[in-house]
């Protein structure tokens, strides 16, 4: 089964860690996706910009909004995923513990809902 592992995480915080240290985070999540690919279930990830570069497009009463920026204002923001393909929940959650951002942030487990 497919589920995203989606890493929030409090950009204001994630911008006041001097580039020294946040380098020194980068291999904790070097060795993390080498850990999923090893175990053959990684199917993608990426970070994401931060939200000052998202747009977001609503229609409504059949009219389109384009707003730069993200939808809501949030204590915590999406700041990247993976999406692994495991046998269940509960192994899509011991992967989750194991993910560098739950030690900072927040990783939310969504199983996807595949439209065929």
């Amino acid at each position: 089964m497919k589920y995203m592992l989606l890493i929030y995480g409090d950009e204001a915080k994630m911008r006041a860690i001097p580039k020294e240290d946040a380098s020194k985070m980068m291999p904790a999540y070097f060795a993390y996706t080498e850990a999923l690919k090893k175990a053959g279930i990684l199917l993608g990830g990426d970070r994401l910009q931060f939200t000052e570069t998202a747009t977001t497009v609503r229609i409504r009463e059949g009219k389109t909004n384009v707003v730069n920026g993200p939808y809501a204002e949030a204590k915590e923001q999406l700041a990247g995923y993976y999406l692994i393909d495991v046998p269940d929940m509960d192994s899509a959650l011991s992967w989750a513990s194991r993910c560098p951002g739950a030690s900072a942030g927040t990783v939310e487990v969504r199983p996807l809902w595949v439209m065929q």
